[in-house]
């Protein structure tokens, strides 16, 4: 069998897009649940421009966080701020940060931005009792998908609105900030 056969087998299409289907299949349930909220728009309203704050927040926090990191790691400080610039997203923190740092910041963003991922989802439990915004915060760019199930049923089905804006404003900040980074150095 060639290399080019294999991609043919229908296992592969279909492990190739699990993740994807999977995804969609998530983001149109939390879309459905949040369409069957009759008040979401009452609270999306009542919230205002007040639901920028947070993500701003968590963007200035992980990059303070990044460059206390590269300060006590003795690393590029620009580039440790570029790694945590990610907010959780890994799979365009890790390559985009390698082609524009090297490859060892490309792996250090992926590796942090996934395990930043995997602690939000870990910690939950223990973190939506301290403030119902710190799993939020914890989960970045994430919790407009993957950390949204998990932080909706700890913290609230009220923290939808809230997780996804940040979620989805983070994921337009990553690429735009780490770039911003690059142009630094």
């Amino acid at each position: 069998m060639n290399e080019n056969s294999w991609n043919l087998i229908p296992g592969n299409l279909v492990s190739d897009n699990l993740f994807s289907i999977s995804l969609i299949l998530l983001l149109f349930v939390m879309g459905f649940s949040f369409g069957l909220d009759k008040e979401a728009m009452v609270k999306l309203k009542r919230t205002g421009t007040k639901i920028l704050v947070l993500p701003f927040l968590v963007a200035l926090g992980s990059l303070l966080g990044g460059l206390l990191g590269g300060l006590v790691l003795h690393i590029d400080i620009v580039g440790s701020m570029a790694v945590s610039a990610g907010y959780a997203w890994y799979t365009l923190a890790g390559p985009l940060i390698g082609q524009l740092f090297g490859a060892e910041f490309g792996v250090l963003g992926f590796a942090t931005n996934f395990l930043r991922e995997l602690f939000t989802i870990v910690a939950i439990p223990l973190i939506f009792r301290f403030d119902r915004h710190a799993p939020v915060a914890s989960g970045g760019a994430s919790t407009m998908d993957t950390t949204l199930p998990v932080i909706v049923r700890y913290c609230g089905s009220d923290m939808l609105i809230t997780a996804f804006s940040n979620g989805f404003i983070l994921t337009l900040m990553a690429p735009f900030t780490i770039i911003a980074l690059a142009s630094l150095i």
